[in-house]
């Protein structure tokens, strides 16, 4: 029989019930031609040898020689070799999702490695076992506040990634949901004080990302207390690897912390996805989308592993998931476990001390460059805003051509920010780059 499993019985029924007499009268009265137009533009085929060859060339094409100094929440880090190496192995790579644990103890030990990992990153108590990536982690962060507090009102600061923001507003457009967007501050802050007064009554969560998207680190305690002081829940978009060297979200008080886990050994892919991680407070566990693996012990005293909580949007209508975007990145999450400990607390502690050290030289290199300036004059950890005579974008292009994909224009997402670029060091760059950088840009400039 074929795939499809209609008789020509069904069909029929089907047609007469929609008014139709043959799928042919059924294109035809929907104006579209049928059968389908003859497929002569399409070229003979080719040999396995050919087409690889013409995809290489293409693939070949593309300019991956560029020092990279873009960042905005997707960065260029080491990755230690053993990581990829770890990862590929059979029983990760090939491993399905865990519904029976009893033949998948080694994936939910690795989940559950996971989990302690971005908690104790984090400074939260309970993690989940991933999402799809950090932009639809935000956005389930805003809707489980929703949930919670059973308030329909969201402040977010324009501080906050814009690319993250732009998702959230896709995915809330048809929702019952009101979001106050407070603008940034006029040098890279998050206008602070702005945000806190927006909070009401009425708003189910405040937005901020720490440190922020201009890369200025700041200390957001004030924020998470304001909210909650008005019964609303905190949440805080971060950048891991900062969290290696500076205050936690969880010491700081927020509620739930979302972020892009791209930077945690996972290289750049034409913009992922990669992998969102989310951590919250434990009373706020079984709120949270996803699933939790947990640790316990069998009849006989041994330690096994289960899905604690799983949520089941397959199985309930719709309006009661408590998400609809929860994909768990396990190969991804398992990368970031790898990667976390191979570096150690030791080593991802050194790795962002070389970010911010390195973040410092580039920026006195680049500020004593004749006509750029400085924006901003707060705390960074390895990203800053510099304004250069000319159009960011253009300047950007050019550097292209000279082998440096030099920063982010801003103006792409801010217009009254067109001649700003905001540049991003990681440890990979060396000071023999970051001059290169610099004098190319002064050449141009």
């Amino acid at each position: 029989m074929p795939y499809i499993p209609n008789t020509d019985a069904d069909r029929q029924e089907m047609l007469a019930a929609a008014g139709f007499a043959s799928i042919e009268d059924m294109w035809q009265k929907a104006g579209v031609k049928f059968p389908a137009p003859p497929l002569d533009g399409i070229p003979e085929g080719k040999s396995e040898f050919e087409v690889m060859s013409y995809l290489s060339g293409l693939a070949e094409m593309n300019a991956t020689h560029l020092i990279n100094f873009v960042g905005g929440g997707y960065y260029d880090h080491i990755i230690p070799a053993a990581a990829d190496a770890i990862a590929a192995r059979g029983e990760f790579y090939t491993a399905y999702t865990p519904y029976q644990p009893e033949a998948s103890q080694g994936t939910l030990q690795a989940i559950y490695e996971y989990q302690t990992a971005i908690c104790r990153l984090t400074g939260m108590e309970v993690s989940n076992a991933s999402l799809y990536d950090g932009g639809t982690a935000l956005f389930e962060a805003m809707m489980m506040a929703a949930h919670i507090t059973g308030r329909r009102q969201v402040v977010i600061s324009a501080a906050v990634s814009p690319i993250f923001r732009r998702m959230i507003e896709c995915y809330c457009r048809n929702l019952d949901l009101e979001r106050i967007e407070i603008p940034d501050g006029r040098g890279t802050d998050s206008n602070l004080d702005a945000v806190t007064a927006a909070v009401t009554d009425r708003t189910a969560c405040v937005i901020v990302q720490y440190p922020n998207f201009f890369g200025e680190v700041e200390d957001l305690s004030g924020i998470a207390a304001a909210a909650q002081a008005k019964g609303a829940l905190a949440v805080c978009s971060t950048y891991p690897v900062a969290l290696g060297c500076l205050k936690t979200p969880g010491e700081m008080g927020f509620d739930i912390v979302t972020g892009e886990g791209q930077s945690l050994g996972i290289p750049l892919s034409f913009g992922g996805p990669y992998l969102g991680f989310m951590a919250v407070k434990s009373k706020y566990m079984r709120k949270m989308p996803g699933r939790v693996v947990g640790r316990t012990v069998d009849l006989n005293g041994k330690t096994g592993y289960v899905l604690t909580l799983q949520t089941r949007e397959q199985h309930i209508r719709r309006e009661h998931a408590t998400s609809n975007i929860c994909s768990n990145e396990s190969l991804c999450a398992l990368n970031a476990l790898i990667y976390l400990s191979l570096c150690g607390k030791n080593g991802f502690k050194q790795v962002g001390e070389l970010c911010m050290s390195k973040a410092v030289y580039a920026r006195e290199q680049l500020l004593a460059i004749d006509g750029v300036s400085a924006v901003g004059s707060g705390a960074f950890f390895n990203e800053f805003v510099i304004e250069t005579p000319l159009d960011g974008a253009e300047l950007v292009g050019k550097l292209i051509d000279k082998g440096f994909a030099a920063g982010f224009p801003l103006g792409r997402y801010y217009p009254e920010r067109k001649n700003q670029i905001l540049v991003a060091v990681t440890e990979k760059r060396t000071r023999e780059e970051i001059k290169a950088l610099a004098n190319a840009m002064e050449a141009l400039i």
